[in-house]
């Protein structure tokens, strides 16, 4: 590093005065972080300006000083967004840089600024502000996803399909019915997003480093001005809490934990062995040696990078485990994973709320799957149930009927009515079984005769769609 740069750091350092000797160039990379707290430039410039109001009305610095730093933060602001802003690793941080050019511009008033506060609670205000508005832009996602589901639900509210449990064909549904499995986890999610935003949404500023200032500041009104629903009540946990952060990295991995499920269906189903779907090719890609394939990269990806989610979750509960109270350098950190939740969440449901719409769904592919699987084996035991036959009985009575139908390689459908008593070992029992069992033994009877709330008859299926609009 040049003597000139060194020169505009010690001279920027609030804490140069103290030490005898400049950092050394390594530590000053290994501990800057204006490499990526950039993203704060525009939360921090805010902050400073709500700050600095408040410390005009409290006289704590003249009218002329808060127009000076007015004018100054404009110019920045300007220079920030044009990208001829000069950001110097000399100067560590966003916050020094911006203090050093503010100072550089409008002087002494520069200087006043950081009157009453520390960078401890500034970075702290700075990163509940930006997260704030990440939150917001994730909300408007996420709810562009949920909205994608609904409507390629009610297409497809009648649509049969195999329902799996083990990934073993178990029971007759409707596709409608299984994306609105997903509209579920994923309004949770949306729920969390809120109740996380409503618990953050409180001002650090006036904590100073640990124990607050001397000077007469009014945190409520900064809080007012910046948008917080109110302060944080004790000034050692303002500076040192990354609850919030923690919090939105789990929100965000059973998010995308979420998303990894409906990656792996998507997958599978794409797959010929299931043949359910097919997916635009803009949301896929072929194989450098196969000129066949069309491998799902999007689901895969997603399913992937949630992993990496799970990585930054698990990289803030260690970082905060074993730190003493207040601030500790430590917290340096905390940025680097909660940018990468943020941006991979982001990104993936934007891409997903995109993919959504435009799957191509082969219905009738689904429906033949529902329909080899014995899946309406349930439907039967209940029947014979309804006719006065004790469940577990009945449940034997199917067992033996579906092992018959193995041995034939066919189908309960496929059996004559004296053929399925017999089947069923109720040959001496008619009275258990009429004409009419083969009506809900077809996949359309057992859909059908789910009707009640949180079924999968398509009544039901478009009445839960109903309740998701109005939800939204």
């Amino acid at each position: 590093m040049s003597s000139s740069n060194n020169s505009l750091a010690n001279k920027a350092q609030a804490w140069s005065a103290r030490f005898a000797e400049p950092v050394d160039e390594l530590v000053q990379r290994y501990t800057a972080s204006i490499d990526f707290d950039q993203r704060f430039a525009m939360v921090d410039i805010a902050g400073s300006l709500a700050h600095a109001e408040m410390l005009a009305t409290q006289k704590i610095i003249s009218a002329q000083d808060l127009a000076d730093i007015q004018r100054g933060m404009a110019q920045i602001k300007s220079e920030i967004e044009s990208g001829q802003f000069n950001w110097q690793l000399a100067l560590e941080d966003v916050h020094l840089n911006i203090e050093a050019r503010l100072t550089a511009l409008v002087g002494d008033a520069g200087k006043r600024l950081h009157t009453g506060r520390s960078r401890n609670d500034q970075v702290a205000t700075d990163l509940r502000l930006w997260l704030r508005d990440s939150v917001d832009d994730i909300a408007i996602t996420l709810k562009s996803l949920r909205l994608a589901l609904l409507d390629l639900a009610e297409k497809h509210a009648a649509t049969i399909m195999p329902g799996h449990t083990h990934l073993q064909v178990a029971q007759p549904i409707t596709f409608g019915h299984h994306l609105m499995a997903y509209y579920e986890m994923f309004s949770r999610d949306a729920g969390r997003l809120t109740d996380l935003r409503a618990r953050f949404n409180r001002l650090p500023l006036g904590a100073a480093a640990l124990a607050g200032t001397t000077y007469p500041i009014d945190r409520e009104q900064v809080a007012k001005i910046l948008g917080f629903d109110g302060i944080c009540n004790n000034s050692l946990d303002a500076v040192s809490d990354r609850d919030f952060a923690i919090e939105f990295c789990a929100f965000s991995s059973i998010l995308m934990m979420h998303v990894s499920r409906l990656s792996e269906e998507l997958i599978l189903w794409l797959s010929p062995r299931f043949g359910f779907i097919d997916l635009p090719d803009r949301f896929c890609t072929g194989s450098s040696i196969m000129p066949q394939k069309k491998n799902p990269d999007v689901p895969e990806l997603a399913r992937g990078k949630t992993g990496r989610v799970y990585g930054d979750l698990i990289s803030l509960l260690t970082l905060m485990k074993g730190q003493p109270l207040a601030y500790n350098k430590d917290n340096q950190e905390d940025k680097e994973p909660l940018f990468d939740a943020v941006d991979t969440v982001q990104d993936t449901l934007r891409i997903f709320a995109d993919m959504i719409p435009h799957i191509e769904v082969k219905a009738e592919v689904m429906k033949k799957a529902a329909e080899d699987g014995f899946a309406t084996a349930t439907d039967l035991a209940d029947y014979l149930v309804k006719k006065g036959l004790a469940f577990r009985d009945a449940h034997e009575a199917v067992a033996h009927a579906v092992k018959a139908c193995v041995g034939r390689n066919c189908m309960l459908t496929d059996l004559s009515l004296p053929e399925l008593r017999f089947a069923c070992g109720l040959d001496n029992r008619p009275e258990l079984m009429s004409d009419d069992v083969f009506a809900l033994l077809t996949v359309d009877g057992s859909v059908q005769s789910r009707q009640h709330a949180g079924g999968t008859a398509p009544a039901q299926v478009l009445a839960a769609i109903k309740r998701g609009r109005a939800d939204l």
